[in-house]
């Protein structure tokens, strides 16, 4: 078990990546689920980081259709990856509470550059129904927050990939998605040519998700300093997780999830986590939002014993 003993707690109330309004109030249910009391019974210290506020989308500019609100988006990531720098900077483990999966660039944008500095590189866990790697030329829909991991690895717009810094913040050899099992046929090839790593829920359901898990920690932790995991409440089937804005069926189940964040837990070379696309508009009781706080206690080194 490796457990932090400070968090760094970091807000982002955004929507403008995703193609439902709502998402943006993910921080907040997560909160009202008790968040902060459920790490601090875990003896683990929490250290406020201030939230981060995207301008809503009526008063804000759709911009080109093929990246919706680019600028905005841009500009939160932006500050996401300065508040990831300032954490680790000061020694916490940083907890991202999302907002839409966009958020997610800033995110390993900042953890990359905290080591990037100390010439080391980091491995990536996306947990995901969808794989995130459109660009503005494949996107079928415009939205950003299915764009975030192909411009982590240098493709896309270049005022995403901007973020990065003066190279991609994660290498394909060290990055995997679990839980994929919905892919946009334009993305097909961009995924299969970028030399990540994905296992499909028919993989998963063949393999066993703990081998699926294993396998993804050691590409993630080759050859780096440790890897952030990134958690997108959709990977879960929407009877387990229905406050989500794209649910897919056939997902993972409720242990499923947790064995994920268990066994990155156990490593010890978890450096950061982020809960992401909770949706309280249309959740039931807030259930996926209660979800969302089991799967961080379990990250940051609950155990059943």
């Amino acid at each position: 078990m490796h457990r932090p003993t400070e968090v760094a707690l970091i807000s982002v109330y955004m929507d403008l990546g995703a193609g439902r309004r709502g998402v943006d109030m993910g921080p907040s249910a997560i909160r009202i689920a008790g968040i902060c009391e459920k790490i601090e019974q875990l003896g683990v210290r929490i250290r406020e980081m201030g939230a981060i506020h995207a301008p809503e989308p009526e008063i804000s500019v759709i911009g080109e259709g093929n990246a919706r609100y680019l600028r905005e988006v841009a500009e939160v990531c932006r500050q996401v990856k300065n508040q990831m720098l300032s954490a680790m900077e000061a020694g916490c483990f940083p907890l991202v509470l999302g907002g839409d999966h966009s958020i997610a660039l800033g995110s390993v944008a900042g953890l990359a550059e905290f080591y990037r500095r100390q010439n080391r590189r980091i491995g990536l866990i996306w947990v995901d129904a969808h794989t995130d790697m459109n660009t503005p030329e494949t996107s079928p829909s415009g939205n950003i927050h299915g764009m975030p991991l192909a411009a982590l690895l240098g493709r896309g717009a270049p005022e995403l990939i901007a973020l990065n810094g003066d190279a991609p913040s994660v290498l394909p050899q060290n990055v995997t998605i679990i839980g994929a099992r919905d892919v946009d046929v334009t993305e097909k090839p961009v995924v299969q040519e970028s030399g990540v790593r994905v296992f499909t829920m028919s993989e998963i359901d063949e393999r066993g998700i703990a081998a699926c898990v294993d396998e993804a920690i050691r590409r993630a932790t080759m050859g780096t300093a440790g890897f952030h995991l990134s958690f997108d409440m959709d990977a879960l089937d929407p009877h387990e997780a229905q406050g989500v804005g794209t649910p897919v069926d056939g997902g993972l189940t409720y242990r499923e999830a947790h064995l994920i964040c268990e066994k990155a837990s156990r490593t010890g070379e978890l450096l950061s986590f982020e809960v992401v696309e909770v949706n309280p508009v249309l959740d039931i009781r807030n259930r996926t939002a209660r979800l969302a706080v089991d799967l961080v206690q379990s990250a940051l080194g609950k155990t059943i014993l």
